[in-house]
């Protein structure tokens, strides 16, 4: 036998057992109506915590189920805190007293600096305050400019300018089936033999963004990763009408305003060097959306506010003649964020997964390798895989073109299948 204490300074020093563990045992003891105080006591002594503790700990498995402790919500600062933080110079002190003039729940000072902190490290770059200031200062005369233009020609003409005839964006044919398009479309991957699918998800992005420019509003597509969102623009917009032009904009990673004017202004492809002050660029830029024109912005989600009110400028000036789409995977959480923009959009169109009835029809239309396989075979690939996803499908066409390729004596059956789907699925 050891000194007396010996068991009490093992089991303050040495071992630390965890919560879980300890809950689920007292909990296999009090199931059995063995349960005691002592239990409870030595379960506090082997976790660290007092007895008081251990009891909240076995009260809120029994109501709860919830052997963990409760997550706290991660403290993260928006968009805006960012630029009030980047105008003050970087001062967290300035950034806690707008915050707190602002009203609503403030976090601590403390906290504050917790999360600049980390967020730095994480990469985050902090604004130098000049740049800061004279985008501000950009952003109030395009804010002033459009204000200017709320009562001008766009607004007078309404009446007329919806009396317009829609663009023929929509196929003729409105049948169920989707109908296949060979060829390649820019900015569109397919697999070897593949063609385009021209589904219902298709026909209603096409009819959202032509009831969009006959007006020259704006349209948001969104949907989850995969299901084919930038294909459905690009073949709504494959052929526009007489007079129309289509520009790409990509986002830059982490986009500022600097950053957005000229991602626009290299995407309208103007001649000549990127001019060496914001206004000279505007005015280019402005001059260039002066014809009727579809101003595509892909990855929409990763905007911040500055960058949603450059394209709100750009679409209000007076001389622009815009449809503006924005096209992402969040982007209507992204518009969410400027409910001024997010009031002008006149068209949410959601891009969903393919449902259990359009799967066979879309798939074999896709690819003939699938125009063999029997109806229930898709519905089983779909609900085991894909789950609706058309980028999902695409990915298993191509693994399964390349099983069939290297091996000769390969076929097409579940167990083939099965080892294509942990090549297309991540391990969870």
């Amino acid at each position: 036998m050891g000194e007396p204490g010996a068991w009490g300074e093992v089991t303050a020093g040495l071992l630390r057992v965890s919560r879980p563990v300890v809950v689920a045992r007292l909990l296999e003891l009090d199931a059995a109506g063995a349960l005691t105080t002592a239990h409870v006591r030595a379960g506090a002594q082997v976790s660290g915590v007092n007895a008081r503790t251990v009891w909240r700990w076995l009260e809120a498995a029994r109501t709860e189920g919830r052997m963990e402790r409760r997550p706290r919500a991660r403290l993260e600062l928006s968009d805006q805190a960012w630029e009030v933080l980047a105008q003050a110079g970087g001062n967290v002190a300035a950034l806690h007293r707008h915050m707190k003039e602002a009203g609503g729940e403030v976090p601590s000072l403390a906290s504050l600096h917790r999360v600049v902190r980390r967020d730095l490290q994480a990469g985050r770059v902090l604004p130098d305050r000049a740049v800061v200031r004279r985008e501000r200062d950009e952003q109030q005369t395009w804010q002033a400019l459009a204000d200017l233009a709320l009562a001008g020609p766009r607004e007078a003409g309404a009446a007329k300018v919806a009396a317009r005839r829609l663009p023929r964006l929509v196929p003729e044919a409105t049948s169920g089936l989707p109908v296949g398009e060979s060829g390649a479309l820019a900015g569109v991957a397919l697999p070897a033999g593949a063609q385009l699918v021209r589904t219902s998800s298709v026909r209603s992005v096409a009819e959202a963004v032509g009831q969009a420019m006959a007006v020259q509003g704006a349209v948001c597509v969104f949907g989850d990763p995969g299901r084919g969102k930038t294909a459905a623009v690009r073949m709504a917009l494959g052929e526009v009408p007489p007079g129309w032009k289509v520009t790409w904009v990509p986002v830059p990673v982490r986009p500022s305003v600097a950053g957005m004017r000229h991602a626009v202004f290299d995407a309208l492809e103007l001649a000549g060097r990127f001019p060496h002050t914001s206004a000279l660029a505007d005015a280019a830029v402005a001059g260039a959306l002066g014809e009727a024109r579809v101003l595509v912005v892909d990855e929409a989600q990763r905007l911040p506010v500055p960058c949603l009110e450059y394209l709100q400028s750009l679409w209000d000036h007076p001389g622009t003649r815009i449809t503006l789409v924005l096209v992402g995977v969040g982007s209507e959480r992204a518009l969410s964020r400027l409910p001024q923009l997010a009031s002008r959009i006149g068209a949410w169109q959601e891009v969903p997964r393919l449902t259990g009835a359009e799967v066979a029809a879309v798939v074999t239309g896709f690819h003939p390798l699938w125009r063999t396989a029997p109806s229930p075979d898709l519905t089983w690939i779909d609900r085991s895989c894909a789950h609706g996803t058309f980028r999902t499908w695409a990915a298993l066409t191509a693994h399964l073109q390349n099983a069939l390729l290297t091996a000769a004596d390969a076929s097409i059956d579940r167990a083939l299948l099965r080892r294509l789907f942990q090549r297309v699925a991540p391990p969870l």
